[in-house]
């Protein structure tokens, strides 16, 4: 298609859509595993090359588990306005970036005007494909596109593709932000999918907010150097600036949104690993931190501008924030020097004190190719699990494994989708937390090689909905 990195070798997009029934599985699937994994990420249409990797069209791939077997594969587009656009300007010899439908018919922006492609959820029965500038996008458990969802008219504002269900309350809690004022919106919504609570949140910028923390009793607001610019011309108006003040804000999730801003170094941060409460009250946050070399750098891949390094992500490395919001002071402190990204724990124990994290770890510090990788942030020590030559995993999803092994953080399993160029092909595989090393506990063969994609969800069947 193009020179550009992010269409081309694990990224290369798929110019089909297809359903298979009856995968082969090696090894054993755990009969717990009974629902569906599925994978959100960016798929431009053919003859569309997006002016960014953020921006190509979203589509979602899902895998049916049931009763040891792997029932079918199927991965569709999410139909929104801005895929149209993008079909049509592929008929149309376009070559370069489709426009999407920035305005609705008064000329406000039109919130459906959605890629649909960094995440895929399901809550209160609902499946919502996720793109934080613009409204969810409701699916079927089939994959098939309802069409954009606003919570009953109640949501009037983009929606983050990071949203966090309380493990306890069931709640969504998620936020909007813009680089309008107001600068950031918060809203919770029950765990039969109303929306409960909308606030402004006071003291936000217009900063490049992806995602956001929440412990048992604050929300934690990433107020960090990434900051509009209309002078980026890449398609995401957002820019590292030297001139920004970075900010962690802890407010409280009860009572009036009171925040807390707590001066941090400069560092961006995408994606959070967990956040929660220490035992002296202290807030602690932790994830994959850029510094300015770091951002830029990877920005240039996400781009395809001149010069970009051979992988997306360079220099974001394992990192702690250890806040005090009743001084305002900070403690900073690196954790591991692998290049990492996509964080994700065993959400049950989401905003509360956790110990094991699991990432993807990038080439890079000594690292020759693409792994998984588990933290035990108690001991410090980590697993590495490389996926083989010319084989690059994904996010590591966790499901928890049946009730009689123990019960302990990591007792259960990671999901992912691993692209092999070697064999142009894909495979979901099973990993069983506890030692990710041992190899896949199973593997199910899928129809053709996925690209590289970016978030995804276990769906299991005791789930609200039509499953």
């Amino acid at each position: 298609m193009s020179g550009k990195p992010y269409v081309s070798g694990h990224y290369a997009p798929l110019a089909l859509e297809a359903t298979a029934w009856g995968l082969t599985v090696h090894g054993s699937l755990p009969p717990e595993l009974t629902g569906r994994y599925l994978r959100n990420g960016h798929n431009p249409v053919p003859g569309v090359v997006p002016s960014h990797w953020f921006k190509g069209s979203g589509m979602v791939h899902g895998v049916r588990l049931r009763g040891g077997r792997a029932e079918w594969y199927r991965n569709r587009w999410v139909r929104t306005p801005a895929l149209h656009d993008a079909v049509e300007a592929a008929a149309g010899g376009a070559g370069a970036a489709a426009a999407s439908t920035a305005e609705g018919a008064d000329g406000a922006a039109d919130l459906t005007a959605s890629v649909a492609g960094t995440h895929v959820i399901e809550h209160a029965g609902r499946v919502l494909a996720l793109q934080e500038a613009n409204l969810p996008y409701e699916l079927t458990p089939e994959l098939a596109t309802v069409g954009a969802y606003d919570f009953g008219g109640k949501l009037t504002r983009a929606m983050t593709a990071h949203p966090k269900e309380d493990p306890v309350s069931g709640e969504l809690h998620f936020f909007s932000y813009s680089p309008l004022p107001p600068h950031l919106v918060y809203y919770v919504a029950s765990r039969d999918g109303r929306i409960v609570r909308e606030e402004t949140i006071e003291g936000a910028g217009p900063s490049l907010m992806h995602d956001f923390g929440l412990t048992e009793h604050f929300v934690v607001w990433l107020d960090l150097p990434v900051v509009f610019d209309p002078a980026e011309r890449s398609g995401i108006p957002y820019r590292w600036s030297d001139g920004y003040r970075p900010r962690i804000g802890v407010m409280p999730r009860t009572g009036p949104p009171r925040v807390t801003w707590c001066e941090v170094e400069p560092g961006a941060l995408l994606h959070i690993a967990n956040a929660y409460e220490d035992a002296a009250g202290r807030i602690v946050v932790e994830g994959p931190r850029y510094d300015r070399t770091a951002w830029q750098t990877s920005w240039k891949w996400w781009t395809g501008a001149p010069g970009h390094a051979p992988v997306p992500l360079v220099g974001s490395l394992r990192h702690r924030w250890i806040l005090d919001p009743a001084s305002g002071g900070v403690r900073e402190e690196p954790l591991d020097d692998l290049v990492t990204e996509f964080p994700t724990i065993n959400d049950s124990v989401l905003g509360r004190p956790s110990r094991y994290a699991y990432a993807v770890a990038f080439p890079g510090a000594g690292l020759e190719e693409y792994a998984l990788v588990k933290y035990d942030t108690a001991t410090g020590a980590r697993q590495i699990a490389p996926t083989g030559p010319g084989r690059m995993p994904g996010e590591a999803v966790f499901v928890p494994a049946a009730g009689s092994r123990g019960g302990g953080e990591d007792d259960g399993y990671l999901l992912t989708i691993v692209s092999d160029l070697r064999r142009d092909a894909s495979e979901l595989i099973v990993l069983d937390a506890h030692d990710i090393t041992a190899g896949p506990v199973a593997t199910v063969e899928l129809p053709h090689r996925v690209p590289a994609g970016i978030h995804g969800s276990w769906v299991p069947d005791a789930s609200p909905g039509p499953w």
